[in-house]
């Protein structure tokens, strides 16, 4: 495999050394005096008197159609924790290049100091008018639970927390391939969620809306199962509803109060861990006491709950992490270009669940037809094409939820999405042999 690369001393001479990672250019033309005349003063008054008459106009003469803000305050950094609104700005800008390169989608980077629910959402209310959609990004947990519920009553365009449903949509496409290749069925499946975050809890609610039996599904947090009978009910109630309604509509999963991952992992077919980076957190013996053909998710970053080979060692027939290095990544990078590209050629009004399970099924599709392994459950982010077929899955779901403010069909997505996310890509090429983006230095590439 060659040496190791020290990843973080080369981002922070390159960083520096770009200036970072994004710029804005013009995309009309600018040929002379007339131009501007158009692009600006007295030209532009012709379009803001038509948006003032009717504002969705907006979508159409002008770049809020393709215009996604990155939203953070800098709580809850993956692998990080709270560093800050400008610590968390390298992030948002990398977020914003991969909208860009993966889906054609403009992006910018927006973090700021709001410290209270309210003055979040007001923000996201000041700054609507201005977007396409709103991708909220590394927000501590509950507060994002109920950041992105309100958030979404309140915008008339899609917010999305990709933390939630990037890495949900994601993995349940992973958990439908894993499940073909070892013969079981997610809805018949005994499952285990280890850990009850911002990944794991929305991961429950699509699995009982694709059907699987609540009883099925054991969800863990640090203090064990949630359980109706758990000590901590009560202050759940008032703390944190999401744990509390899991907890009394799974009934702690054929589970006693107190149980631990010992205990639940014992017979289960499916883990999924989303928890705190190991190696160790998940032990290989919890892993050896789980059912024949066992699947194994952990997705911990930077570190993986258990490592894949050691999930292998212990009996597990498919292993996935959230790791690009290794074998069946989930990432959420799979899922947030293509679902905002969808969404904004169709002008949506909002992002559902069933458009999650819509994109998380096209995944699977694809990752199927090229021929379902072992080490490949999931498409890989270098698969580019498969972005544009999720696209389409995700606007054809929108205008059938009455969420669109154009229709489209699938075939008129895929190409639309196709064309954009390819000329994307081919105008980075053209400035990168043009030498318009300058070389690394000698010893960094």
């Amino acid at each position: 495999m060659g040496v190791k690369k020290d990843w973080f001393k080369i981002a922070r001479e390159l960083h520096e050394y770009y200036g970072g990672k994004l710029e804005v250019i013009p995309k009309v033309p600018v040929r002379g005096m007339d131009d501007f005349s158009i692009w600006y003063t007295p030209g532009v008054a012709e379009p803001s008197r038509s948006i003032a008459k009717d504002s969705d106009l907006s979508f159409e003469l002008t770049y809020r159609w393709n215009l996604v803000a990155v939203i953070s305050d800098g709580t809850r950094v993956l692998g990080l924790g709270n560093i800050g609104p400008e610590a968390a700005l390298p992030v948002m800008e990398g977020k914003a290049l991969l909208f860009k390169f993966l889906g054609g989608v403009d992006a910018i980077g927006l973090v700021h100091r709001a410290k209270s629910l309210e003055s979040f959402l007001t923000l996201l209310e000041w700054v609507e008018p201005s977007f396409g959609g709103i991708n909220l990004e590394d927000v501590e947990s509950p507060k994002c639970f109920t950041l992105l519920e309100e958030a979404q009553k309140r915008l008339k365009i899609p917010v999305w927390h990709d933390d939630q449903q990037g890495t949900v949509a994601a993995t349940l496409s992973g958990l439908i391939n894993a499940a073909k290749i070892t013969g079981k069925s997610l809805k018949n499946s005994r499952i285990v969620l280890f850990g009850a975050g911002a990944s794991n809890i929305p991961l429950y609610r699509l699995l009982r809306k694709i059907g699987v039996p609540a009883g099925n599904i054991a969800v863990l947090d640090s203090k064990g199962v949630l359980h109706p009978d758990r000590d901590d009910i009560d202050k759940l109630f008032l703390s944190h509803p999401w744990k509390y309604r899991i907890a009394v509509e799974t009934g702690g999963g054929g589970l006693k109060p107190g149980a631990g991952p010992a205990e639940a992992l014992k017979g289960s077919d499916i883990l999924v861990a989303a928890s705190t980076p190991g190696p160790g957190v998940i032990k290989k013996e919890w892993v050896a006491g789980m059912s024949k053909d066992p699947i194994v998710f952990a997705i911990a970053n930077p570190v993986p709950e258990i490592w894949p080979w050691e999930a292998k060692e212990a009996g597990a027939k498919i292993v996935a992490t959230g790791r690009s290095d290794f074998p069946n990544q989930v990432n959420n990078s799979l899922v947030f270009p293509a679902m905002f590209r969808g969404l904004l050629d169709v002008r949506a009004k909002a992002v559902t669940d069933e458009t999650l399970i819509a994109a998380a099924f096209e995944l699977a599709k694809y990752a199927e037809e090229k021929g379902l392994r072992e080490d490949y459950i999931i498409p890989t982010m270098e698969e580019w094409e498969v972005f544009a077929r999720e696209a389409a899955a995700v606007a054809v779901k929108t205008v059938e939820q009455g969420l669109a403010r154009k229709t489209t069909t699938y075939k008129e997505e895929h190409e639309r999405a196709l064309s954009i996310i390819y000329s994307t890509r081919e105008k980075w090429m053209k400035l990168w042999e043009a030498g318009l983006i300058k070389r690394p230095p000698p010893g960094v590439e």
